[in-house]
């Protein structure tokens, strides 16, 4: 077959690369100059702009089959106003929105919406032309700089992942391409200005299938025009968001995506010329797709200066120019998008890799082996591309390679053999991560009796010898073990710690238990001693663990969980400082492809630093609360989050009603949850803290006492009820 590409950029080049690997002539230029249906059996218009200034009606006038709407049909990218409008009519999902020209009546609108919005310039920008405003200033000044532009166009902000959905349309029916997700922000992260397309990575482990995807997204539009009598030939691209209410449209482009193409073509056993040629004849199902049972992600190299002024001229230098094919089956291929004759920067988006594997995994490492063989003077692309991808498949704890269930199982098991040791003064064992054992010898206090704690760190360590910052993680283990015997509302006496590495390191150990003393001198707390172990072959080289035991004290008759507890109680919330010490193996995995230093949006410091922000120790924060007698019960968030550890301070004939939303998720976990969207809330909720890290039991009567005798905001976030010794957990 004769093919002309329309269109010099990567986009273009995949097709033309995705046409020529079945055997097809392929002429790429800018224009449709003087071809004609003795020349030419195919045109694929790669721009939207070309498609929007009518090449597609100048196709049919010299009778060449196009794959490609008509002008009238490219407003659906051409006007985000007339999208919506037809989205709306038809019936599709999407945010509210508003067309408009004058920046009062657009803000006297986003004010009345009240909630955040996204502003958009009504025509074609490039991918450029939308902004994501964080605060009302920022949300004032976009839309009187969109206003100064031309007509635009303000949508309710959606939040969730994004997916791009590729259909092939024949005017009747459609099907659909592999579904992918790009990264449009220049910054790693996802962060900075939007750009063209930083990576893109197919297919995308969404919870939705293709299909149902085309059913609600594409086909209505399809239906829509043949019934008008302007049958919708081409490709029709829904821009998607994955919210909590499910998926909702943010765009429709008219053509192949960039740097999805360079994404979904290489996923492809069909032949795509042959694919499009049956659309342009009405016959896209008589063409079965067949698809590669393969993964691709794509980076992008962009030049200095990009977005907003690139560079031109850099000389690239390219070792693996040709591509690799590696003994694992890994390949990878090379898409020039702004490279001149000479092998020089002529563009924004340079050239993208793509790093096609059996998994996302293995095609990441191959783009990234080959763009990392790639330079020129200010090149800039991003160490992230696909990052989102992990949480995307994992839905339980379990997945991340922890499971609670075996743990819980694990302590019930041993709970008979440790209980036939205790004597008669051992008060509480193996359930509450501590002992409570008498000790009259202490006669400062009534009736005192020993409080025992002991536990780990777990897997966070793993990323603070990564990232060369232990010392917090000293002071983990200790404020971890200070607040599981201030539940009982024991003070600290003194802490043992235990260090095992597969080779010790002096200076490594002398930091970590720096943290622990910080963390000891801060709560009055003795740090008597420790055990350092050197365990080579046990542990992998580099790696430490790090455990510890504290012993407290208080007196009996002060002794949390009190008996009163009962229905009618309520429930405040104390915030975490983070993660805490659990959840990491999670959170690991989670953003195992996205570099420490990176600061997401919404984060005030580097991501690296966030995750290893120290388990805060409640000891000198709650203690007025505490001496002032309201406080029938603690609860320390850890390990089985929410859901199980207020169960441990409950009566067996009480639920703890937790009311979602009624404190402010910070940005950490809100990520995570966006990040996670298989996930069910009572799986994430037992996972991780989720912003809460200790929760207060007290008479409804004593509530405004409790919060005020604490030196920060706290929440009310739920109450007791009559029940079972559950935690019910409900959207506000």
């Amino acid at each position: 077959m004769r093919v002309l590409v329309l269109g010099s950029g990567g986009r273009e080049q995949a097709l033309a690369w995705a046409c020529r690997s079945h055997g097809h002539e392929v002429t790429m230029r800018a224009s449709l100059d003087d071809a004609s249906a003795d020349d030419t059996d195919l045109v694929i218009p790669g721009p939207e702009a070309l498609l929007v200034a009518g090449v597609a009606d100048e196709c049919g006038r010299r009778n060449l089959s196009c794959f490609g709407p008509t002008a009238d049909l490219a407003q659906l990218e051409a006007s985000k106003s007339f999208a919506r409008d037809l989205a709306q009519t038809i019936g599709i999902p999407g945010p509210r929105f508003a067309r408009f020209e004058d920046p009062d009546a657009a803000i006297a609108w986003w004010r009345e919406l009240g909630c955040r919005v996204v502003v958009k310039l009504d025509g074609l920008a490039g991918g450029k032309g939308v902004a994501v405003p964080d605060d009302d200033q920022a949300t004032t000044d976009a839309i009187r700089a969109a206003a100064a532009s031309g007509p635009f166009v303000l949508e309710e902000r959606l939040y969730g992942p994004e997916c791009s959905l590729l259909a092939m349309c024949d005017g009747t029916r459609a099907v659909a391409l592999p579904v992918a997700q790009d990264h449009k922000r220049l910054g790693e992260g996802d962060t900075g200005p939007n750009t063209g397309g930083m990576g893109a990575y197919a297919p995308a482990p969404i919870p939705y299938g293709a299909n149902d995807l085309l059913a609600t997204f594409v086909q209505p539009v399809i239906d829509h025009h043949a019934a008008a009598g302007t049958p919708y030939v081409g490709v029709l691209y829904a821009g998607l968001m994955l919210t909590a209410d499910g998926p909702r449209l943010i765009e429709y482009n008219v053509r192949f995506g960039d740097p999805e193409a360079q994404a979904v073509l290489p996923l492809l056993e069909t032949d795509i010329a042959e694919l499009a040629l049956a659309c342009t004849r009405g016959a896209v199902e008589d063409l079965p797709l067949v698809l590669r049972s393969q993964a691709t992600v794509t980076v992008v190299a962009a030049a200095a200066g990009y977005p907003n002024a690139p560079v031109q001229g850099a000389k690239i230098t390219d070792s693996m120019h040709s591509g690799l094919i590696g003994h694992d089956g890994t390949t990878t291929v090379r898409f020039d998008a702004g490279v001149d004759i000479n092998g020089c920067v002529a563009g924004g988006r340079v050239l993208a890799v793509t790093g096609i594997g059996y998994d996302l995994a293995e095609a990441r490492a191959a783009a990234y082996e080959h763009i990392g063989r790639i330079s020129f003077d200010g090149m800039q692309f991003r160490r992230d591309i696909g990052w989102r991808a992990i949480g995307a498949e994992v839905a339980t704890y379990a997945s991340a390679g922890v499971d609670i269930d075996e743990g819980g199982r694990a302590v019930a098991e041993m709970k008979a053999a440790v209980e036939a040791t205790h004597g008669n003064g051992v008060l509480k064992g193996v359930g509450s991560f501590g002992g409570v054992f008498s000790a009259q010898a202490i006669m400062d206090l009534d009736d005192p009796v020993l409080v025992a704690s002991t536990d780990g760190v777990g897997t966070k360590v793993e990323l603070a010898a990564r990232l060369g910052l232990v010392r917090g993680v000293g002071a983990d283990i200790v404020n971890h073990c200070i607040d599981d015997v201030l539940v009982q509302s024991a003070k600290p006496l003194f802490f043992l710690d235990y260090i095992a590495a597969s080779v010790l390191d002096a200076d490594l150990v002398a930091e970590v238990v720096s943290g622990m003393a910080d963390a000891c001198l801060a709560a009055g707390c003795a740090l008597l001693g420790g055990e350092t172990a050197e365990m080579p072959g046990v542990y992998q080289p580099g790696s430490f663990d790090i455990a510890g035991t504290l012993i407290g004290v208080a007196d009996r008759s002060e002794l949390l969980p009190r008996p009163d507890v009962g229905a009618g109680d309520v429930l405040v919330g104390v915030a975490s400082s983070g993660p805490h010490t659990n959840g990491y193996s999670l959170l690991r995995k989670l953003f195992d492809w996205i570099p420490m230093d990176v600061v997401p949006e919404g984060f005030d410091r580097p991501l690296g630093e966030t995750l290893l922000e120290p388990h805060r120790s409640y000891l000198e924060l709650l203690s007025p609360a505490l001496a002032g007698g309201s406080v029938k019960a603690l609860a320390h968030i850890t390990g089985g989050g929410l859901p199980e550890n207020l169960p441990r301070v409950l009566p067996d004939d009480v639920d703890a009603v937790i009311e979602l939303g009624s404190w402010p998720m910070p940005e950490l976990f809100r990520l995570v949850r966006e990040l996670t969207p298989q996930m069910t809330t009572e799986e994430l909720y037992r996972t991780l803290n989720m912003g809460i890290g200790m929760v207060i039991v007290c008479h409804e009567d004593e509530v405004n006492s409790v919060q005020s005798s604490i030196n920060e905001t706290t929440w009310v976030i739920g109450r007791l009820v009559e029940g079972a010794g559950k935690v019910q957990l409900r959207r506000s």
